[in-house]
């Protein structure tokens, strides 16, 4: 009476018998966590261990816990007795361990979640690889806990069961055990990329009422993410075929198109009245179109309101699902309609649909992805998630997709994810002066790495240093160095003419740990010129000199006070001179050099005028007349 993976969606016989020859050879991957035995030390190792595919999975994070056992009710298939019946050997969270076999996986979970268990691993009753647990197919009982399971769940291999059995009987040491999913989703880069397949008809069930449900709620994430550039979203719809032989059959007729090349099960499994399966059929073609035009002009997200929209306005219940009310809900949208026609191509060809045929290639499982076979299955960097389609469980598995430190907000929000940073500053490098901080909150933990703070890059391991380089570093918290005032006057140990690294400044020197003042009057550095007199100041000293003497520091010597006056006076002088050598050169070439290169271009006109033009000019040098250019020559 368990559940192992398979069908969500109940398929007449002719399909059946479609999906059963084309899953033969089907291509299904297990999805596991990491199971890790941390105590007693003689069984400390990691295990694989297979996701159930209900509950809550916590990709990302890791859970440590104390393991339980109950010898009363080893398989876990009636309640527990009272509000918390296991007592561990620590405050650590109860993991409860489980027999295989007796009920449904997902009542086990159901149970020990009642009990308290901050999760449940089944360890397996025969030596096989492991299997998915799944939930149970539509059953009035089932419905009533299977929605309600928050808590993950894993199965472990018979062997590695029989081992914990043991050391939890020998009543010794704790058992401490470990289940991390950090790694059983992909990360590789700052986009997720996911996909899901879904059905648009809302009678088949349960299977049906969730993924509707799904679409609703999660709706205004999936479009933030999309919109931002941080998602790559793609929806799907299975399809089957009918066997040649039964083409020409009613079950066909009333299920297909194109001559029974994509088909869906009757929605009330009646052929004689209500709406058939070529209706779901066409419907989901219809929302492939959607979104493939939709994103042609970066509208993809749209999809997510015209399947919303198409529930609550053309559901069967109201005997609305129709081409006719698909249409309206488009034209509010303003979803070009006739463009949508063009990519449905027409469904009585005895011809390939491309868009569906794409999507039966899609259903076969490549690389890390199973076959498609139930619905709703999502699938997430190339992994098909286990658990519970749930807003807030799919959003946290989404965000265990993004590189570490590349994650959205929304990735960070207090109501998914824990921010390490606010205790201890997660162990990382601060300046609690300045407020800067190496710890960067990430949704699967946290990084410590030297930060950018106004454009100034910190260097260092994050850990225990972290400095600032480059321009500009001094503003910050003076680049961590040294900085007093005293009396007006403020030195620093940070220089931007270096790009880090800390020096005191002239008339300092460093203790280790700040810059403290040189008397050069006691050490005799400075103003040791005869008969003067040293008095220190802080960050320098005076220095006087005898009589009207004037003190020159960079030569630490004395000079009179007349001797200064004679040189300024010579100084001045020679600035005279040197003004005059000018004013004589400018003359020079106004009057001098400019009336010698007229007088030449007045003799080359000359040789080339005849001598009757000669005559008629204007210009006569000996009365000083003026040139045709305006110049006077004298």
């Amino acid at each position: 009476m368990e559940s192992v993976l398979g069908c969500g969606v109940r398929v007449p016989l002719i399909l059946l018998l479609m999906a059963v020859s084309s899953s033969v050879y089907g291509h299904f991957i297990v999805e596991k966590s990491s199971f890790k035995i941390l105590s007693p030390y003689s069984l400390s190792a990691h295990h694989d261990a297979a996701i159930g595919n209900f509950g809550v999975p916590d990709y990302g994070g890791i859970l440590l816990g104390s393991l339980v056992y109950s010898e009363k009710q080893p398989s876990g298939c009636d309640p527990f007795d009272g509000d918390k019946p296991f007592k561990s050997k620590s405050s650590r969270p109860n993991i409860l361990l489980v027999d295989r076999g007796g009920c449904y996986f997902a009542q086990k979970v159901w149970n020990g979640q009642q009990a308290g268990a901050a999760a449940v691993i089944v360890a397996d009753s025969m030596d096989e690889p492991l299997i998915t647990m799944d939930s149970p197919e539509a059953s009035g009982n089932a419905d009533a806990y299977v929605e309600k399971i928050d808590i993950p769940s894993a199965l472990i291999e018979k062997s590695v069961g029989d081992s914990l059995r043991r050391a939890l009987k020998t009543g010794g040491d704790e058992v401490l055990v470990e289940l991390d999913w950090r790694e059983s989703m992909p990360h590789p880069d700052q986009r997720v990329e996911y996909e899901l397949w879904t059905n648009s008809n809302d009678e088949c069930g349960t299977r049906c009422d969730e993924q509707m449900n799904f679409v609703k709620n999660f709706k205004g994430h999936a479009q933030i993410l999309e919109r931002g550039g941080y998602t790559l979203f793609t929806p799907h719809y299975i399809t089957w075929y009918c066997p040649q032989a039964f083409i020409l059959t009613r079950q066909c007729k009333s299920q297909c198109i194109n001559k029974g090349r994509y088909c869906a099960p009757d929605p009330e499994q009646d052929f004689w009245e209500g709406y058939e399966g070529k209706d779901v059929v066409f419907e989901n073609l219809r929302q492939l179109c959607v979104h493939r035009v939709a994103n042609e002009s970066n509208r993809s997200w749209v999809w997510w309101d015209y399947v919303t929209d198409f529930h609550i306005r053309c559901s069967m219940e109201q005997k609305r699902y129709s081409k006719e009310c698909a249409e309206d809900v488009m034209k509010s949208l303003d979803l070009p309609i006739e463009k949508i026609k063009k990519c449905m191509g027409d469904p009585e060809a005895d011809t390939d649909n491309e868009v569906l045929r794409r999507e039966q290639e899609l259903q076969v499982g490549r690389g890390s992805r199973s076959d498609v076979t139930i619905l709703p299955t999502l699938v997430i960097n190339g992994v098909q998630y286990r658990g519970k389609l749930e807003r807030t469980a799919v959003l946290k598995s989404l965000c265990a997709g993004f590189k570490e430190t590349t994650e959205p907000a929304v990735c960070l929000s207090g109501d998914i994810e824990t921010n390490e940073c606010l205790e201890r500053n997660g162990g990382c490098w601060q300046d609690a002066q300045s407020n800067v901080t190496a710890c960067k909150d990430t949704f699967r933990g946290r990084v410590c790495e030297c930060p950018v703070v106004e454009g100034v890059q910190y260097h260092g391991n994050g850990y225990t240093s972290c400095e600032a380089h480059g321009p500009g570093r001094c503003k910050i918290n003076n680049g961590g160095c040294w900085l007093e005032t005293r009396a007006g006057k403020t030195f620093s140990a940070c220089s931007e003419s270096q790009i880090s690294g800390c020096a005191c400044p002239p008339g300092f020197r460093s203790d280790g740990q700040s810059c403290v003042d040189i008397d050069e009057c006691k050490e005799r550095s400075a103003c040791q010129c005869d008969g003067c007199s040293c008095k220190n100041t802080w960050g320098g000293y005076d220095c006087k000199c005898k009589g009207s003497r004037i003190y020159i520091q960079q030569h630490d010597t004395c000079i009179e006070r007349s001797g200064s006056k004679f040189g300024w006076f010579l100084t001045l002088v020679i600035l005279a001179a040197v003004a005059g050598l000018g004013l004589a050169g400018y003359i020079f070439y106004k009057y001098r050099l400019r009336s010698y290169m007229d007088a030449e271009i007045m003799a080359i006109m000359s040789q080339y005028m005849p001598l009757d033009s000669q005559h008629s000019q204007e210009v006569v040098h000996a009365e000083g007349q003026p040139l045709r250019g305006g110049n006077t020559v004298v």
